[in-house]
């Protein structure tokens, strides 16, 4: 497994390619829920990936303040359907908060997430921060992770 963050200036034309292929099989494919995930916040992100023989395994879009909310932020946070059950979630999202922390010495992050979702993110350290809502008629709840 080859662990990745790039800039999006910094992806090549194949990466990107493998990145969003990705990002539509599963959120757009497997979750039947057609949204346009092509939101013009790429160009801002830090693209967080796991490779593994030419697929993508793990992805996260990594935002700086002020792109989605106040606080700096994860997204489109995805395990390809052929890498799950390898605990890949978790080491996405470990490595995220923590290039976070480190590189970009953040201490709150926002997050949208998937309702059913609530448990996993708990025991990563967010705290749920808002009712549910509905976002793309796909229950969410904003959460936020804090570093003192």
């Amino acid at each position: 497994m080859n662990w990745h963050i790039k800039k999006f200036d910094e992806l090549t034309n194949v990466e990107l390619y493998k990145l969003l292929g990705a990002r539509s099989e599963v959120f757009i494919v497997e979750q039947t829920c057609p949204y346009q995930d092509i939101d013009g916040k790429d160009f801002s992100a830090f693209h967080l990936y796991a490779e593994s023989n030419g697929e993508i395994a793990a992805y996260v879009r990594i935002l700086p303040q002020g792109i989605s909310y106040n606080e700096a932020s994860i997204g489109r946070v995805l395990v390809s359907q052929n890498f799950r059950k390898q605990a890949l979630g978790k080491a996405v999202m470990q490595k995220a908060i923590e290039y976070m922390k480190v590189e970009m010495q953040e201490k709150n992050i926002r997050i949208s997430a998937q309702e059913y979702l609530l448990k996993f993110y708990q025991d990563l350290g967010f705290k749920q921060v808002s009712a549910m809502y509905l976002e793309d008629d796909i229950p969410h709840i904003e959460m936020l992770w804090s570093y003192e």
